[in-house]
């Protein structure tokens, strides 16, 4: 390439000169043999023919000015030359990065956004290669476990490695390395809406990410054996917690309100910033996990479907019917307020630390919706039927409006029910400062529980 714009070069250079000799002398490089005629060119047989010799001028400028036209024509050709190739090599440059991405995840490893990228954590030693003829498109997103690694990790699953059990799976702790500590649920895939579930949990929690969200780390499909691997959260669920044997004691007053602004926050991005929306459909305290810091984020992904669809003859409704929405029983109609309605009984377990349901003598049970409405829509009796644990922890006015804010989230009718927008930002301010909320807090009452530090 560089030969050819030297030759280039030289050859307009050549071209700019006189065809014929020239007895110029150009810069003092080519003398003449006796006496110098710097301007002149002699022509001989011009001179026999009009029986004198002509002279013809030849200017200096007007060759300096080829010369110059000739320089100028290659120093852009070189110019040109130079920003492609600089170009050229960007374009290689990035392409080969982003091959490097891709060439990642179909290994299997996906960029940890959180936490866990910063302290370079390491899956690659429970990870086998990515299979598309074994899973789809949709699934490829997250890291595929080796089954023989996570039955070492569970010490092939364990009894006393057992976190939690449940209709859906058992939750194990799995130790992959010094460094990772992790929860496998193993569920055993007994018909074609347990593989469903299964296939809606790893399609949706491998595309959202959310701090208020539980991270999917991987999955595996051992024979008809499906194994979720999720983040570690320290203190289990809000139902242990709240009805577990601490029963309460420690979750003080501002520490429920913070759970219950980072499940609004989990249900917001849901509802706001997917598209299309998605409508959770099961939430309620066993899907609402805590960390060591008691954030809460949602689990249980697998009945998660896009808002505004229909579906009359659903079966998941008979478990968990107290935090159904009555639309969705009677018509069968999922919208984010279906969402909101079960948001409600949350902030009704938090305020009274009683279970949803409780059975009487007569076997005939009770909704706590039904139930605690009248005695939260009572200023007057409203703070006799709050929980012992936080009982005059707080200020009553961030009672009422907390109260306030339940009873509205589980009206009958879906158009009356707020945005869980507008639910956030009526609880924040509410929320200490450390805590994530905006309440600034300059006396602390005497009467109140345990810092969250403290715990």
């Amino acid at each position: 390439m560089w030969a050819f714009i030297i030759a280039t070069l030289f050859s307009l250079i050549i071209d700019a000169a006189p065809a014929e000799s020239t007895l110029s002398n150009i810069s003092g490089h080519f003398p003449l043999a006796k006496e110098e005629e710097p301007i002149s060119q002699f022509s001989p047989m011009d001179a026999e023919s009009s029986g004198k010799p002509e002279v013809r001028v030849v200017h200096h400028q007007d060759l300096n000015k080829k010369i110059l036209i000739a320089l100028i024509v290659a120093s852009t050709v070189l110019g040109g030359l130079l920003l492609f190739l600089s170009c050229f090599w960007i374009f290689r440059h990035k392409k080969l990065r982003d091959s490097n991405g891709k060439s990642q995840k179909k290994m299997g490893v996906y960029p940890l956004p959180y936490k866990e990228a910063a302290k370079g954590i390491s899956l690659n030693q429970a990870m086998v290669g990515f299979s598309s003829s074994r899973v789809g498109s949709k699934k490829a997103s997250v890291a595929i476990f080796d089954y023989q690694s996570l039955e070492a990790a569970t010490n092939k699953y364990s009894r006393s490695n057992v976190l939690s059990e449940d209709g859906s799976g058992i939750v194990y702790k799995a130790r992959l390395d010094e460094k990772l500590l992790v929860a496998v649920k193993r569920v055993d895939i007994t018909g074609p809406d347990a593989e469903r579930k299964f296939d809606n949990e790893v399609n949706w929690l491998s595309k959202i990410w959310h701090q208020n969200i539980i991270k999917l780390l991987g999955y595996c499909i051992h024979g008809k054996t499906r194994l979720l691997v999720y983040e570690m959260m320290q203190n289990g669920s809000l139902e242990t917690q709240l009805h577990g044997p601490t029963q309460g004691s420690a979750l003080t007053w501002h520490l429920r309100l913070k759970i219950a602004v980072d499940v609004a926050r989990g249900l917001e991005y849901l509802h706001e910033h997917c598209n299309p929306p998605v409508v959770h459909r099961d939430l309620q305290l066993s899907n609402i996990l805590l960390d060591s810091d008691f954030s809460a984020k949602l689990s249980h992904f697998g009945v998660a479907v896009t808002s505004g669809i229909e579906n009359k003859d659903n079966t998941e409704v008979s478990e968990t019917s107290a935090y159904v929405a009555p639309e969705y029983i009677l018509d069968g109609k999922l919208t984010d307020k279906s969402d909101v309605y079960a948001f409600g009984v949350v902030l009704f377990e938090l305020l009274m630390g009683r279970k949803l349901v409780e059975y009487k003598a007569t076997s005939e049970n009770q909704s706590l919706v039904k139930r605690a409405m009248p005695q939260l829509t009572d200023r007057t009796r409203l703070p006799n039927v709050v929980d012992p644990v936080i009982k005059n922890t707080m200020d009553l006015k961030h009672l009422y409006q907390v109260a306030a804010v339940a009873v509205l989230c589980v009206q009958p009718e879906p158009s009356y029910r707020p945005l869980i927008t507008d639910v956030l930002h009526s609880i924040i301010p509410l929320v200490p400062v450390e805590l994530g909320g905006s309440l600034r807090v300059t006396e602390p009452m005497s009467s109140a529980g345990p810092k969250p530090s403290d715990q």
